[in-house]
């Protein structure tokens, strides 16, 4: 028997989550002796089921990848991508030529570049005045929303880790690797 999957975004549902555990909203208690309503405040973690079901959201078959079985994914001539998406993270593997532009852009999706092969030079925030150099065996984190490009300096290698998943890579519209 197939499962029905909740239309609500699994990576939102887990954020309202946790957001709603660590919250308190007034609730008004039944009247006092003297008629007078005294707020009290609950913890909306008894609100909770009011949410879809974390495992009813949740993809639960395991899944295995081979890298050098995947298609490459061309973005521009000199970068191409393998993509693997779980509910709440994206794994990418990113191959950049040597002299690979990655134009300015910043997302909602909290980043790790792991670079495997090469270096990647950095211009974070959107003056670009703080420069990173990520060599190999290094890695980057960039926050939700920070603007940031990069260069790459010698032909890379480099693995992102996002989440939630990239939705503008999974559909196509991250147009800012094609303004120019």
């Amino acid at each position: 028997m197939s499962r029905r999957r909740n239309p609500v975004n699994s990576a939102t549902v887990t954020a309202i989550r946790k957001s709603l555990a660590r919250t308190y909203v007034p609730r008004t208690s039944p009247p006092e002796k003297d008629g007078v309503h005294a707020p009290t405040y609950v913890f909306t973690s008894e609100l909770l089921y009011l949410l879809p079901s974390t495992e009813a959201t949740m993809n639960t078959k395991v899944r295995h990848f081979r890298w050098d079985n995947m298609p490459k994914e061309v973005v521009t001539d000199s970068i191409s991508r393998r993509l693997i998406t779980g509910d709440d993270m994206m794994l990418a593997h990113v191959y950049l030529d040597k002299g690979a532009i990655v134009p300015q852009h910043s997302h909602h999706n909290e980043q790790l570049t792991y670079i495997i092969e090469g270096a990647l030079h950095f211009w974070i925030g959107a003056d670009g005045k703080e420069e990173i150099v990520v060599n190999a065996g290094e890695v980057l984190h960039i926050p939700s929303n920070v603007p940031h490009r990069a260069e790459a300096l010698e032909d890379t290698l480099d693995v992102d880790i996002f989440s939630p998943p990239r939705e503008d890579w999974l559909n196509g519209t991250d147009s800012y690797f094609h303004n120019k």
